[in-house]
């Protein structure tokens, strides 16, 4: 775990290194307000690279009491069969992207616009702004107590979080990194990728570079588990005592 703008990863010795303050962070200035409308909830964006371990951390957040709002978990819920988000997909790329219950097949999706930009474009101008107002209608909900008394923070947990423009949605950002060659190893067990294919996933993704400019906190995920979840728990903990100690959020859902 490193704190503060000022480091990226460097890729060479695969360790986080200190470098200037990034220009991409230093432009989320403060607002007033608080980004639930003047609440003292904090919001936490969780993102990382494919296969970087950030489930791991999502699950011990949530064994430390944190809330935490999937945008996978929201993609889903907004393409449901009969949702306008289902009939564009459905228009745009055809029924046999259906499961035989009439849900998306993610993985022929997937399939279907990797490496086509203007798919993958399409894809996002259809889901995404869908995934954004669902997110920021569950921040208002906790940030008025709807589901009981508001918690210190919450975490959207998204791997998209910088491509598809949430980032304003936060007041901090957490990038889970680890070194390809694991991210590599966890694409074949889990997807049954081969070797080619793996790399090819991974880089199709925004470099890690790109999203460490827009880190506030890296949380190093090469060791042990235990290390992991004692990173998480320090910043937690420090989410928590800046909480109630009136350091609030910075900007405002719109």
């Amino acid at each position: 775990m490193i704190r503060g703008k000022r480091r990226r990863y460097n890729q060479e010795n695969r360790r986080p290194a200190l470098s200037g303050p990034h220009p991409a962070a230093a432009t989320r200035a403060p607002q007033p307000g608080g980004r639930t409308g003047g609440s003292r909830l904090r919001v936490i964006g969780l993102t990382g690279g494919i296969a970087s371990g950030k489930s791991t951390v999502s699950r011990a957040l949530r064994e430390l009491g944190a809330p935490v709002i999937d945008a996978d978990l929201v993609a889903k819920e907004v393409v449901r069969p009969g949702t306008p988000a289902w009939r564009e997909l459905v228009a745009t790329f055809g029924e046999d992207i259906l499961l035989p219950d009439g849900s998306i097949d993610r993985r022929r999706l997937g399939d279907r616009v990797f490496g086509d930009p203007a798919a993958v474009r399409r894809l996002n101008e259809i889901t995404h702004p869908r995934i954004v107002a669902a997110i920021k209608d569950r921040l208002r909900a906790l940030a008025a107590g709807e589901h009981g008394e508001p918690p210190p923070g919450v975490v959207i947990d998204a791997p998209l979080l910088i491509e598809a423009g949430m980032v304003d949605m936060v007041d901090e950002v957490w990038v889970v990194v680890v070194d390809a060659e694991t991210q590599i190893r966890r694409l074949i067990a889990r997807d049954n990728f081969d070797e080619k294919q793996a790399r090819h996933r991974i880089e199709a993704q925004m470099p890690l570079e790109q999203k460490l400019a827009y880190a506030d906190e890296v949380i190093d995920n090469r060791g042990p588990v235990g290390e992991t979840k004692a990173q998480v728990r320090r910043l937690w903990e420090r989410v928590v005592r800046r909480t109630r100690s009136g350091g609030i959020g910075s900007g405002s859902v719109r």
